[in-house]
């Protein structure tokens, strides 16, 4: 079968911008409320915590609970979305991606703050970026933070996250160009994609959520960190 060399195609620098715009638009057009959540987690999901501070003391098992059940909302999610833009084949998998990234982006904040991670500061604003990278698949050193600005550093973290987007929906690009398949085809992508995402996300915050668990315990008791 022919390589399509997406980094170099038209399609490629379509499909790498789309993911850009998409991200960028993610993190303030359809950015996740961190109240308006947690009065939903509170409410929805039973969390007996006041204010995120009060995650680390709710147990491990009940937040996993609830961050899968959301990875697997955004898994259905962009499944229905993937095969409603699978009918028009290859013609519509650029804005496919687009929402594809969307809903990926609202994912990854949610599941921040399902571990109690806000971002409200540049350096929690960096971390979820770091984190939405992670779940990309793509390393990013956080050497990378301290050596540039807040904004210029979350636009080479979504430059690199988009390069990998674009690379990944790419080579299954041939699938779509089938029209009587196109469409069960857009859902499978789609479905896989945001699970895989998900699977990172969710190990990348939960690893956090028990490192800095573990250094609130000696407060939570009384004593004094060493």
């Amino acid at each position: 079968m022919e390589d399509f060399p997406m980094g170099d195609s038209w399609l490629g620098r379509q499909l790498e911008g789309a993911a850009r715009v998409a991200l960028a638009r993610a993190y303030e057009s359809v950015r996740v409320d961190p109240e308006e959540y947690l009065m939903q987690l509170r409410v929805t999901h039973g969390i007996a915590a006041a204010s995120y501070e009060g995650f680390f003391t709710v147990p491990v098992g009940e937040l996993d609970s609830v961050a899968w059940q959301t990875v697997r909302g955004a898994m259905k999610m962009a499944g229905a979305e993937g095969a409603g833009f699978g009918f028009g084949g290859m013609v519509t998998m650029v804005p496919d991606l687009g929402i594809l990234s969307a809903i990926t982006m609202r994912m990854v904040q949610k599941l921040s703050l399902i571990y109690g991670f806000q971002y409200n500061t540049d350096e929690e604003v960096a971390e979820l970026w770091i984190a939405a990278a992670t779940a990309a698949g793509v390393d990013i050193s956080k050497e990378l933070l301290e050596r540039t600005l807040l904004k210029r550093f979350v636009q080479r973290v979504i430059g690199r996250i988009a390069s990998r987007v674009s690379a990944e929906f790419g080579e299954k690009m041939v699938a779509r160009a089938v029209p009587l398949l196109s469409s069960a085809v857009g859902a499978v992508l789609n479905y896989y994609f945001v699970r895989a995402w998900g699977r990172r996300a969710v190990a990348h915050f939960r690893q956090r959520h028990l490192e800095e668990r573990e250094r609130r315990q000696p407060i939570l008791l009384g004593q004094k960190p060493s």
